[in-house]
């Protein structure tokens, strides 16, 4: 694991505190930014991932400690809803959260790790990149977007040293949605549509982040690793 800061953006809760704990056991120096703070692990600091001026000033107070080295754009919300009744404004707020966020911080951190001598910055997806899901126009189309951005930057970034990945998790059991998840009905939906017979847990998407840091393997980029035991591609 290189020295320095790995950033976690929504890093308080479900997904993202799975990753900011794998990183801190790995003994990466973690800083979680979220809205509503509260981080587990590592350093808690609080705004609005789309307020510009905040996230820039948190990433510069980091980067006076140590060198920034790696983020996990990981901040974002699921929201399904009838396309015909879907407004602009809901796809935008949506789009604007969990695609725009993603390019928002890549650009503010990305003089960071041009000054570190490189760095890599993971992407939180969704495998509803890849499926036709009714009621999820905006969401889809944001994951697909943080899909492409990371292929667009790894190319564009790649001769700063600066590697990205999109992690696209399927159905994973958080706080958020466990709930959904405990009904017998969807848990059978779900056995028969996973291959591996359940749904992944937060730690597991955590592990392979963590994994993807600590092997730093330099010719390793652009890539999409879809972690969702199968499903997006049974028949």
């Amino acid at each position: 694991m290189r020295e320095g800061w790995i950033v976690v953006t929504g890093g308080n809760r479900g997904i993202g505190a799975a990753i900011a704990r794998d990183l801190e056991g790995r003994g990466a120096r973690v800083a979680s930014i979220s809205r509503s703070g509260g981080a587990s692990a590592g350093r808690d600091l609080t705004c609005d991932v789309l307020d510009e001026a905040a996230l820039a000033a948190h990433f510069a107070e980091l980067a006076a400690e140590a060198p920034i080295v790696g983020l996990v754009n990981n901040a974002g919300r699921h929201q399904s809803q009838p396309s015909t009744t879907l407004s602009l404004g809901d796809f935008q707020s949506l789009m604007e959260l969990n695609a725009g966020s993603v390019l928002l911080a890549s650009r503010l951190v990305h003089p960071h790790l041009l000054r570190a001598g490189g760095g890599l910055i993971v992407n939180i997806g969704s495998f509803f990149d890849k499926l036709g899901t009714g009621e999820n126009v905006a969401y889809s189309a944001a994951k697909a977007a943080v899909g492409a951005m990371t292929r667009c930057l790894a190319v564009e970034w790649a001769h700063d040293g600066i590697r990205l990945l999109n992690v696209a998790p399927g159905y994973i059991e958080t706080d958020l949605n466990r709930d959904f998840l405990a009904s017998e009905r969807t848990r059978a939906w779900l056995a028969r549509r996973i291959p591996v017979g359940r749904v992944g847990q937060a730690e597991e998407v955590g592990r392979l982040v963590g994994a993807v840091f600590d092997a730093d393997v330099a010719f390793f980029t652009g890539a999409t690793l879809y972690v969702d035991g199968g499903q997006g591609m049974n028949h």
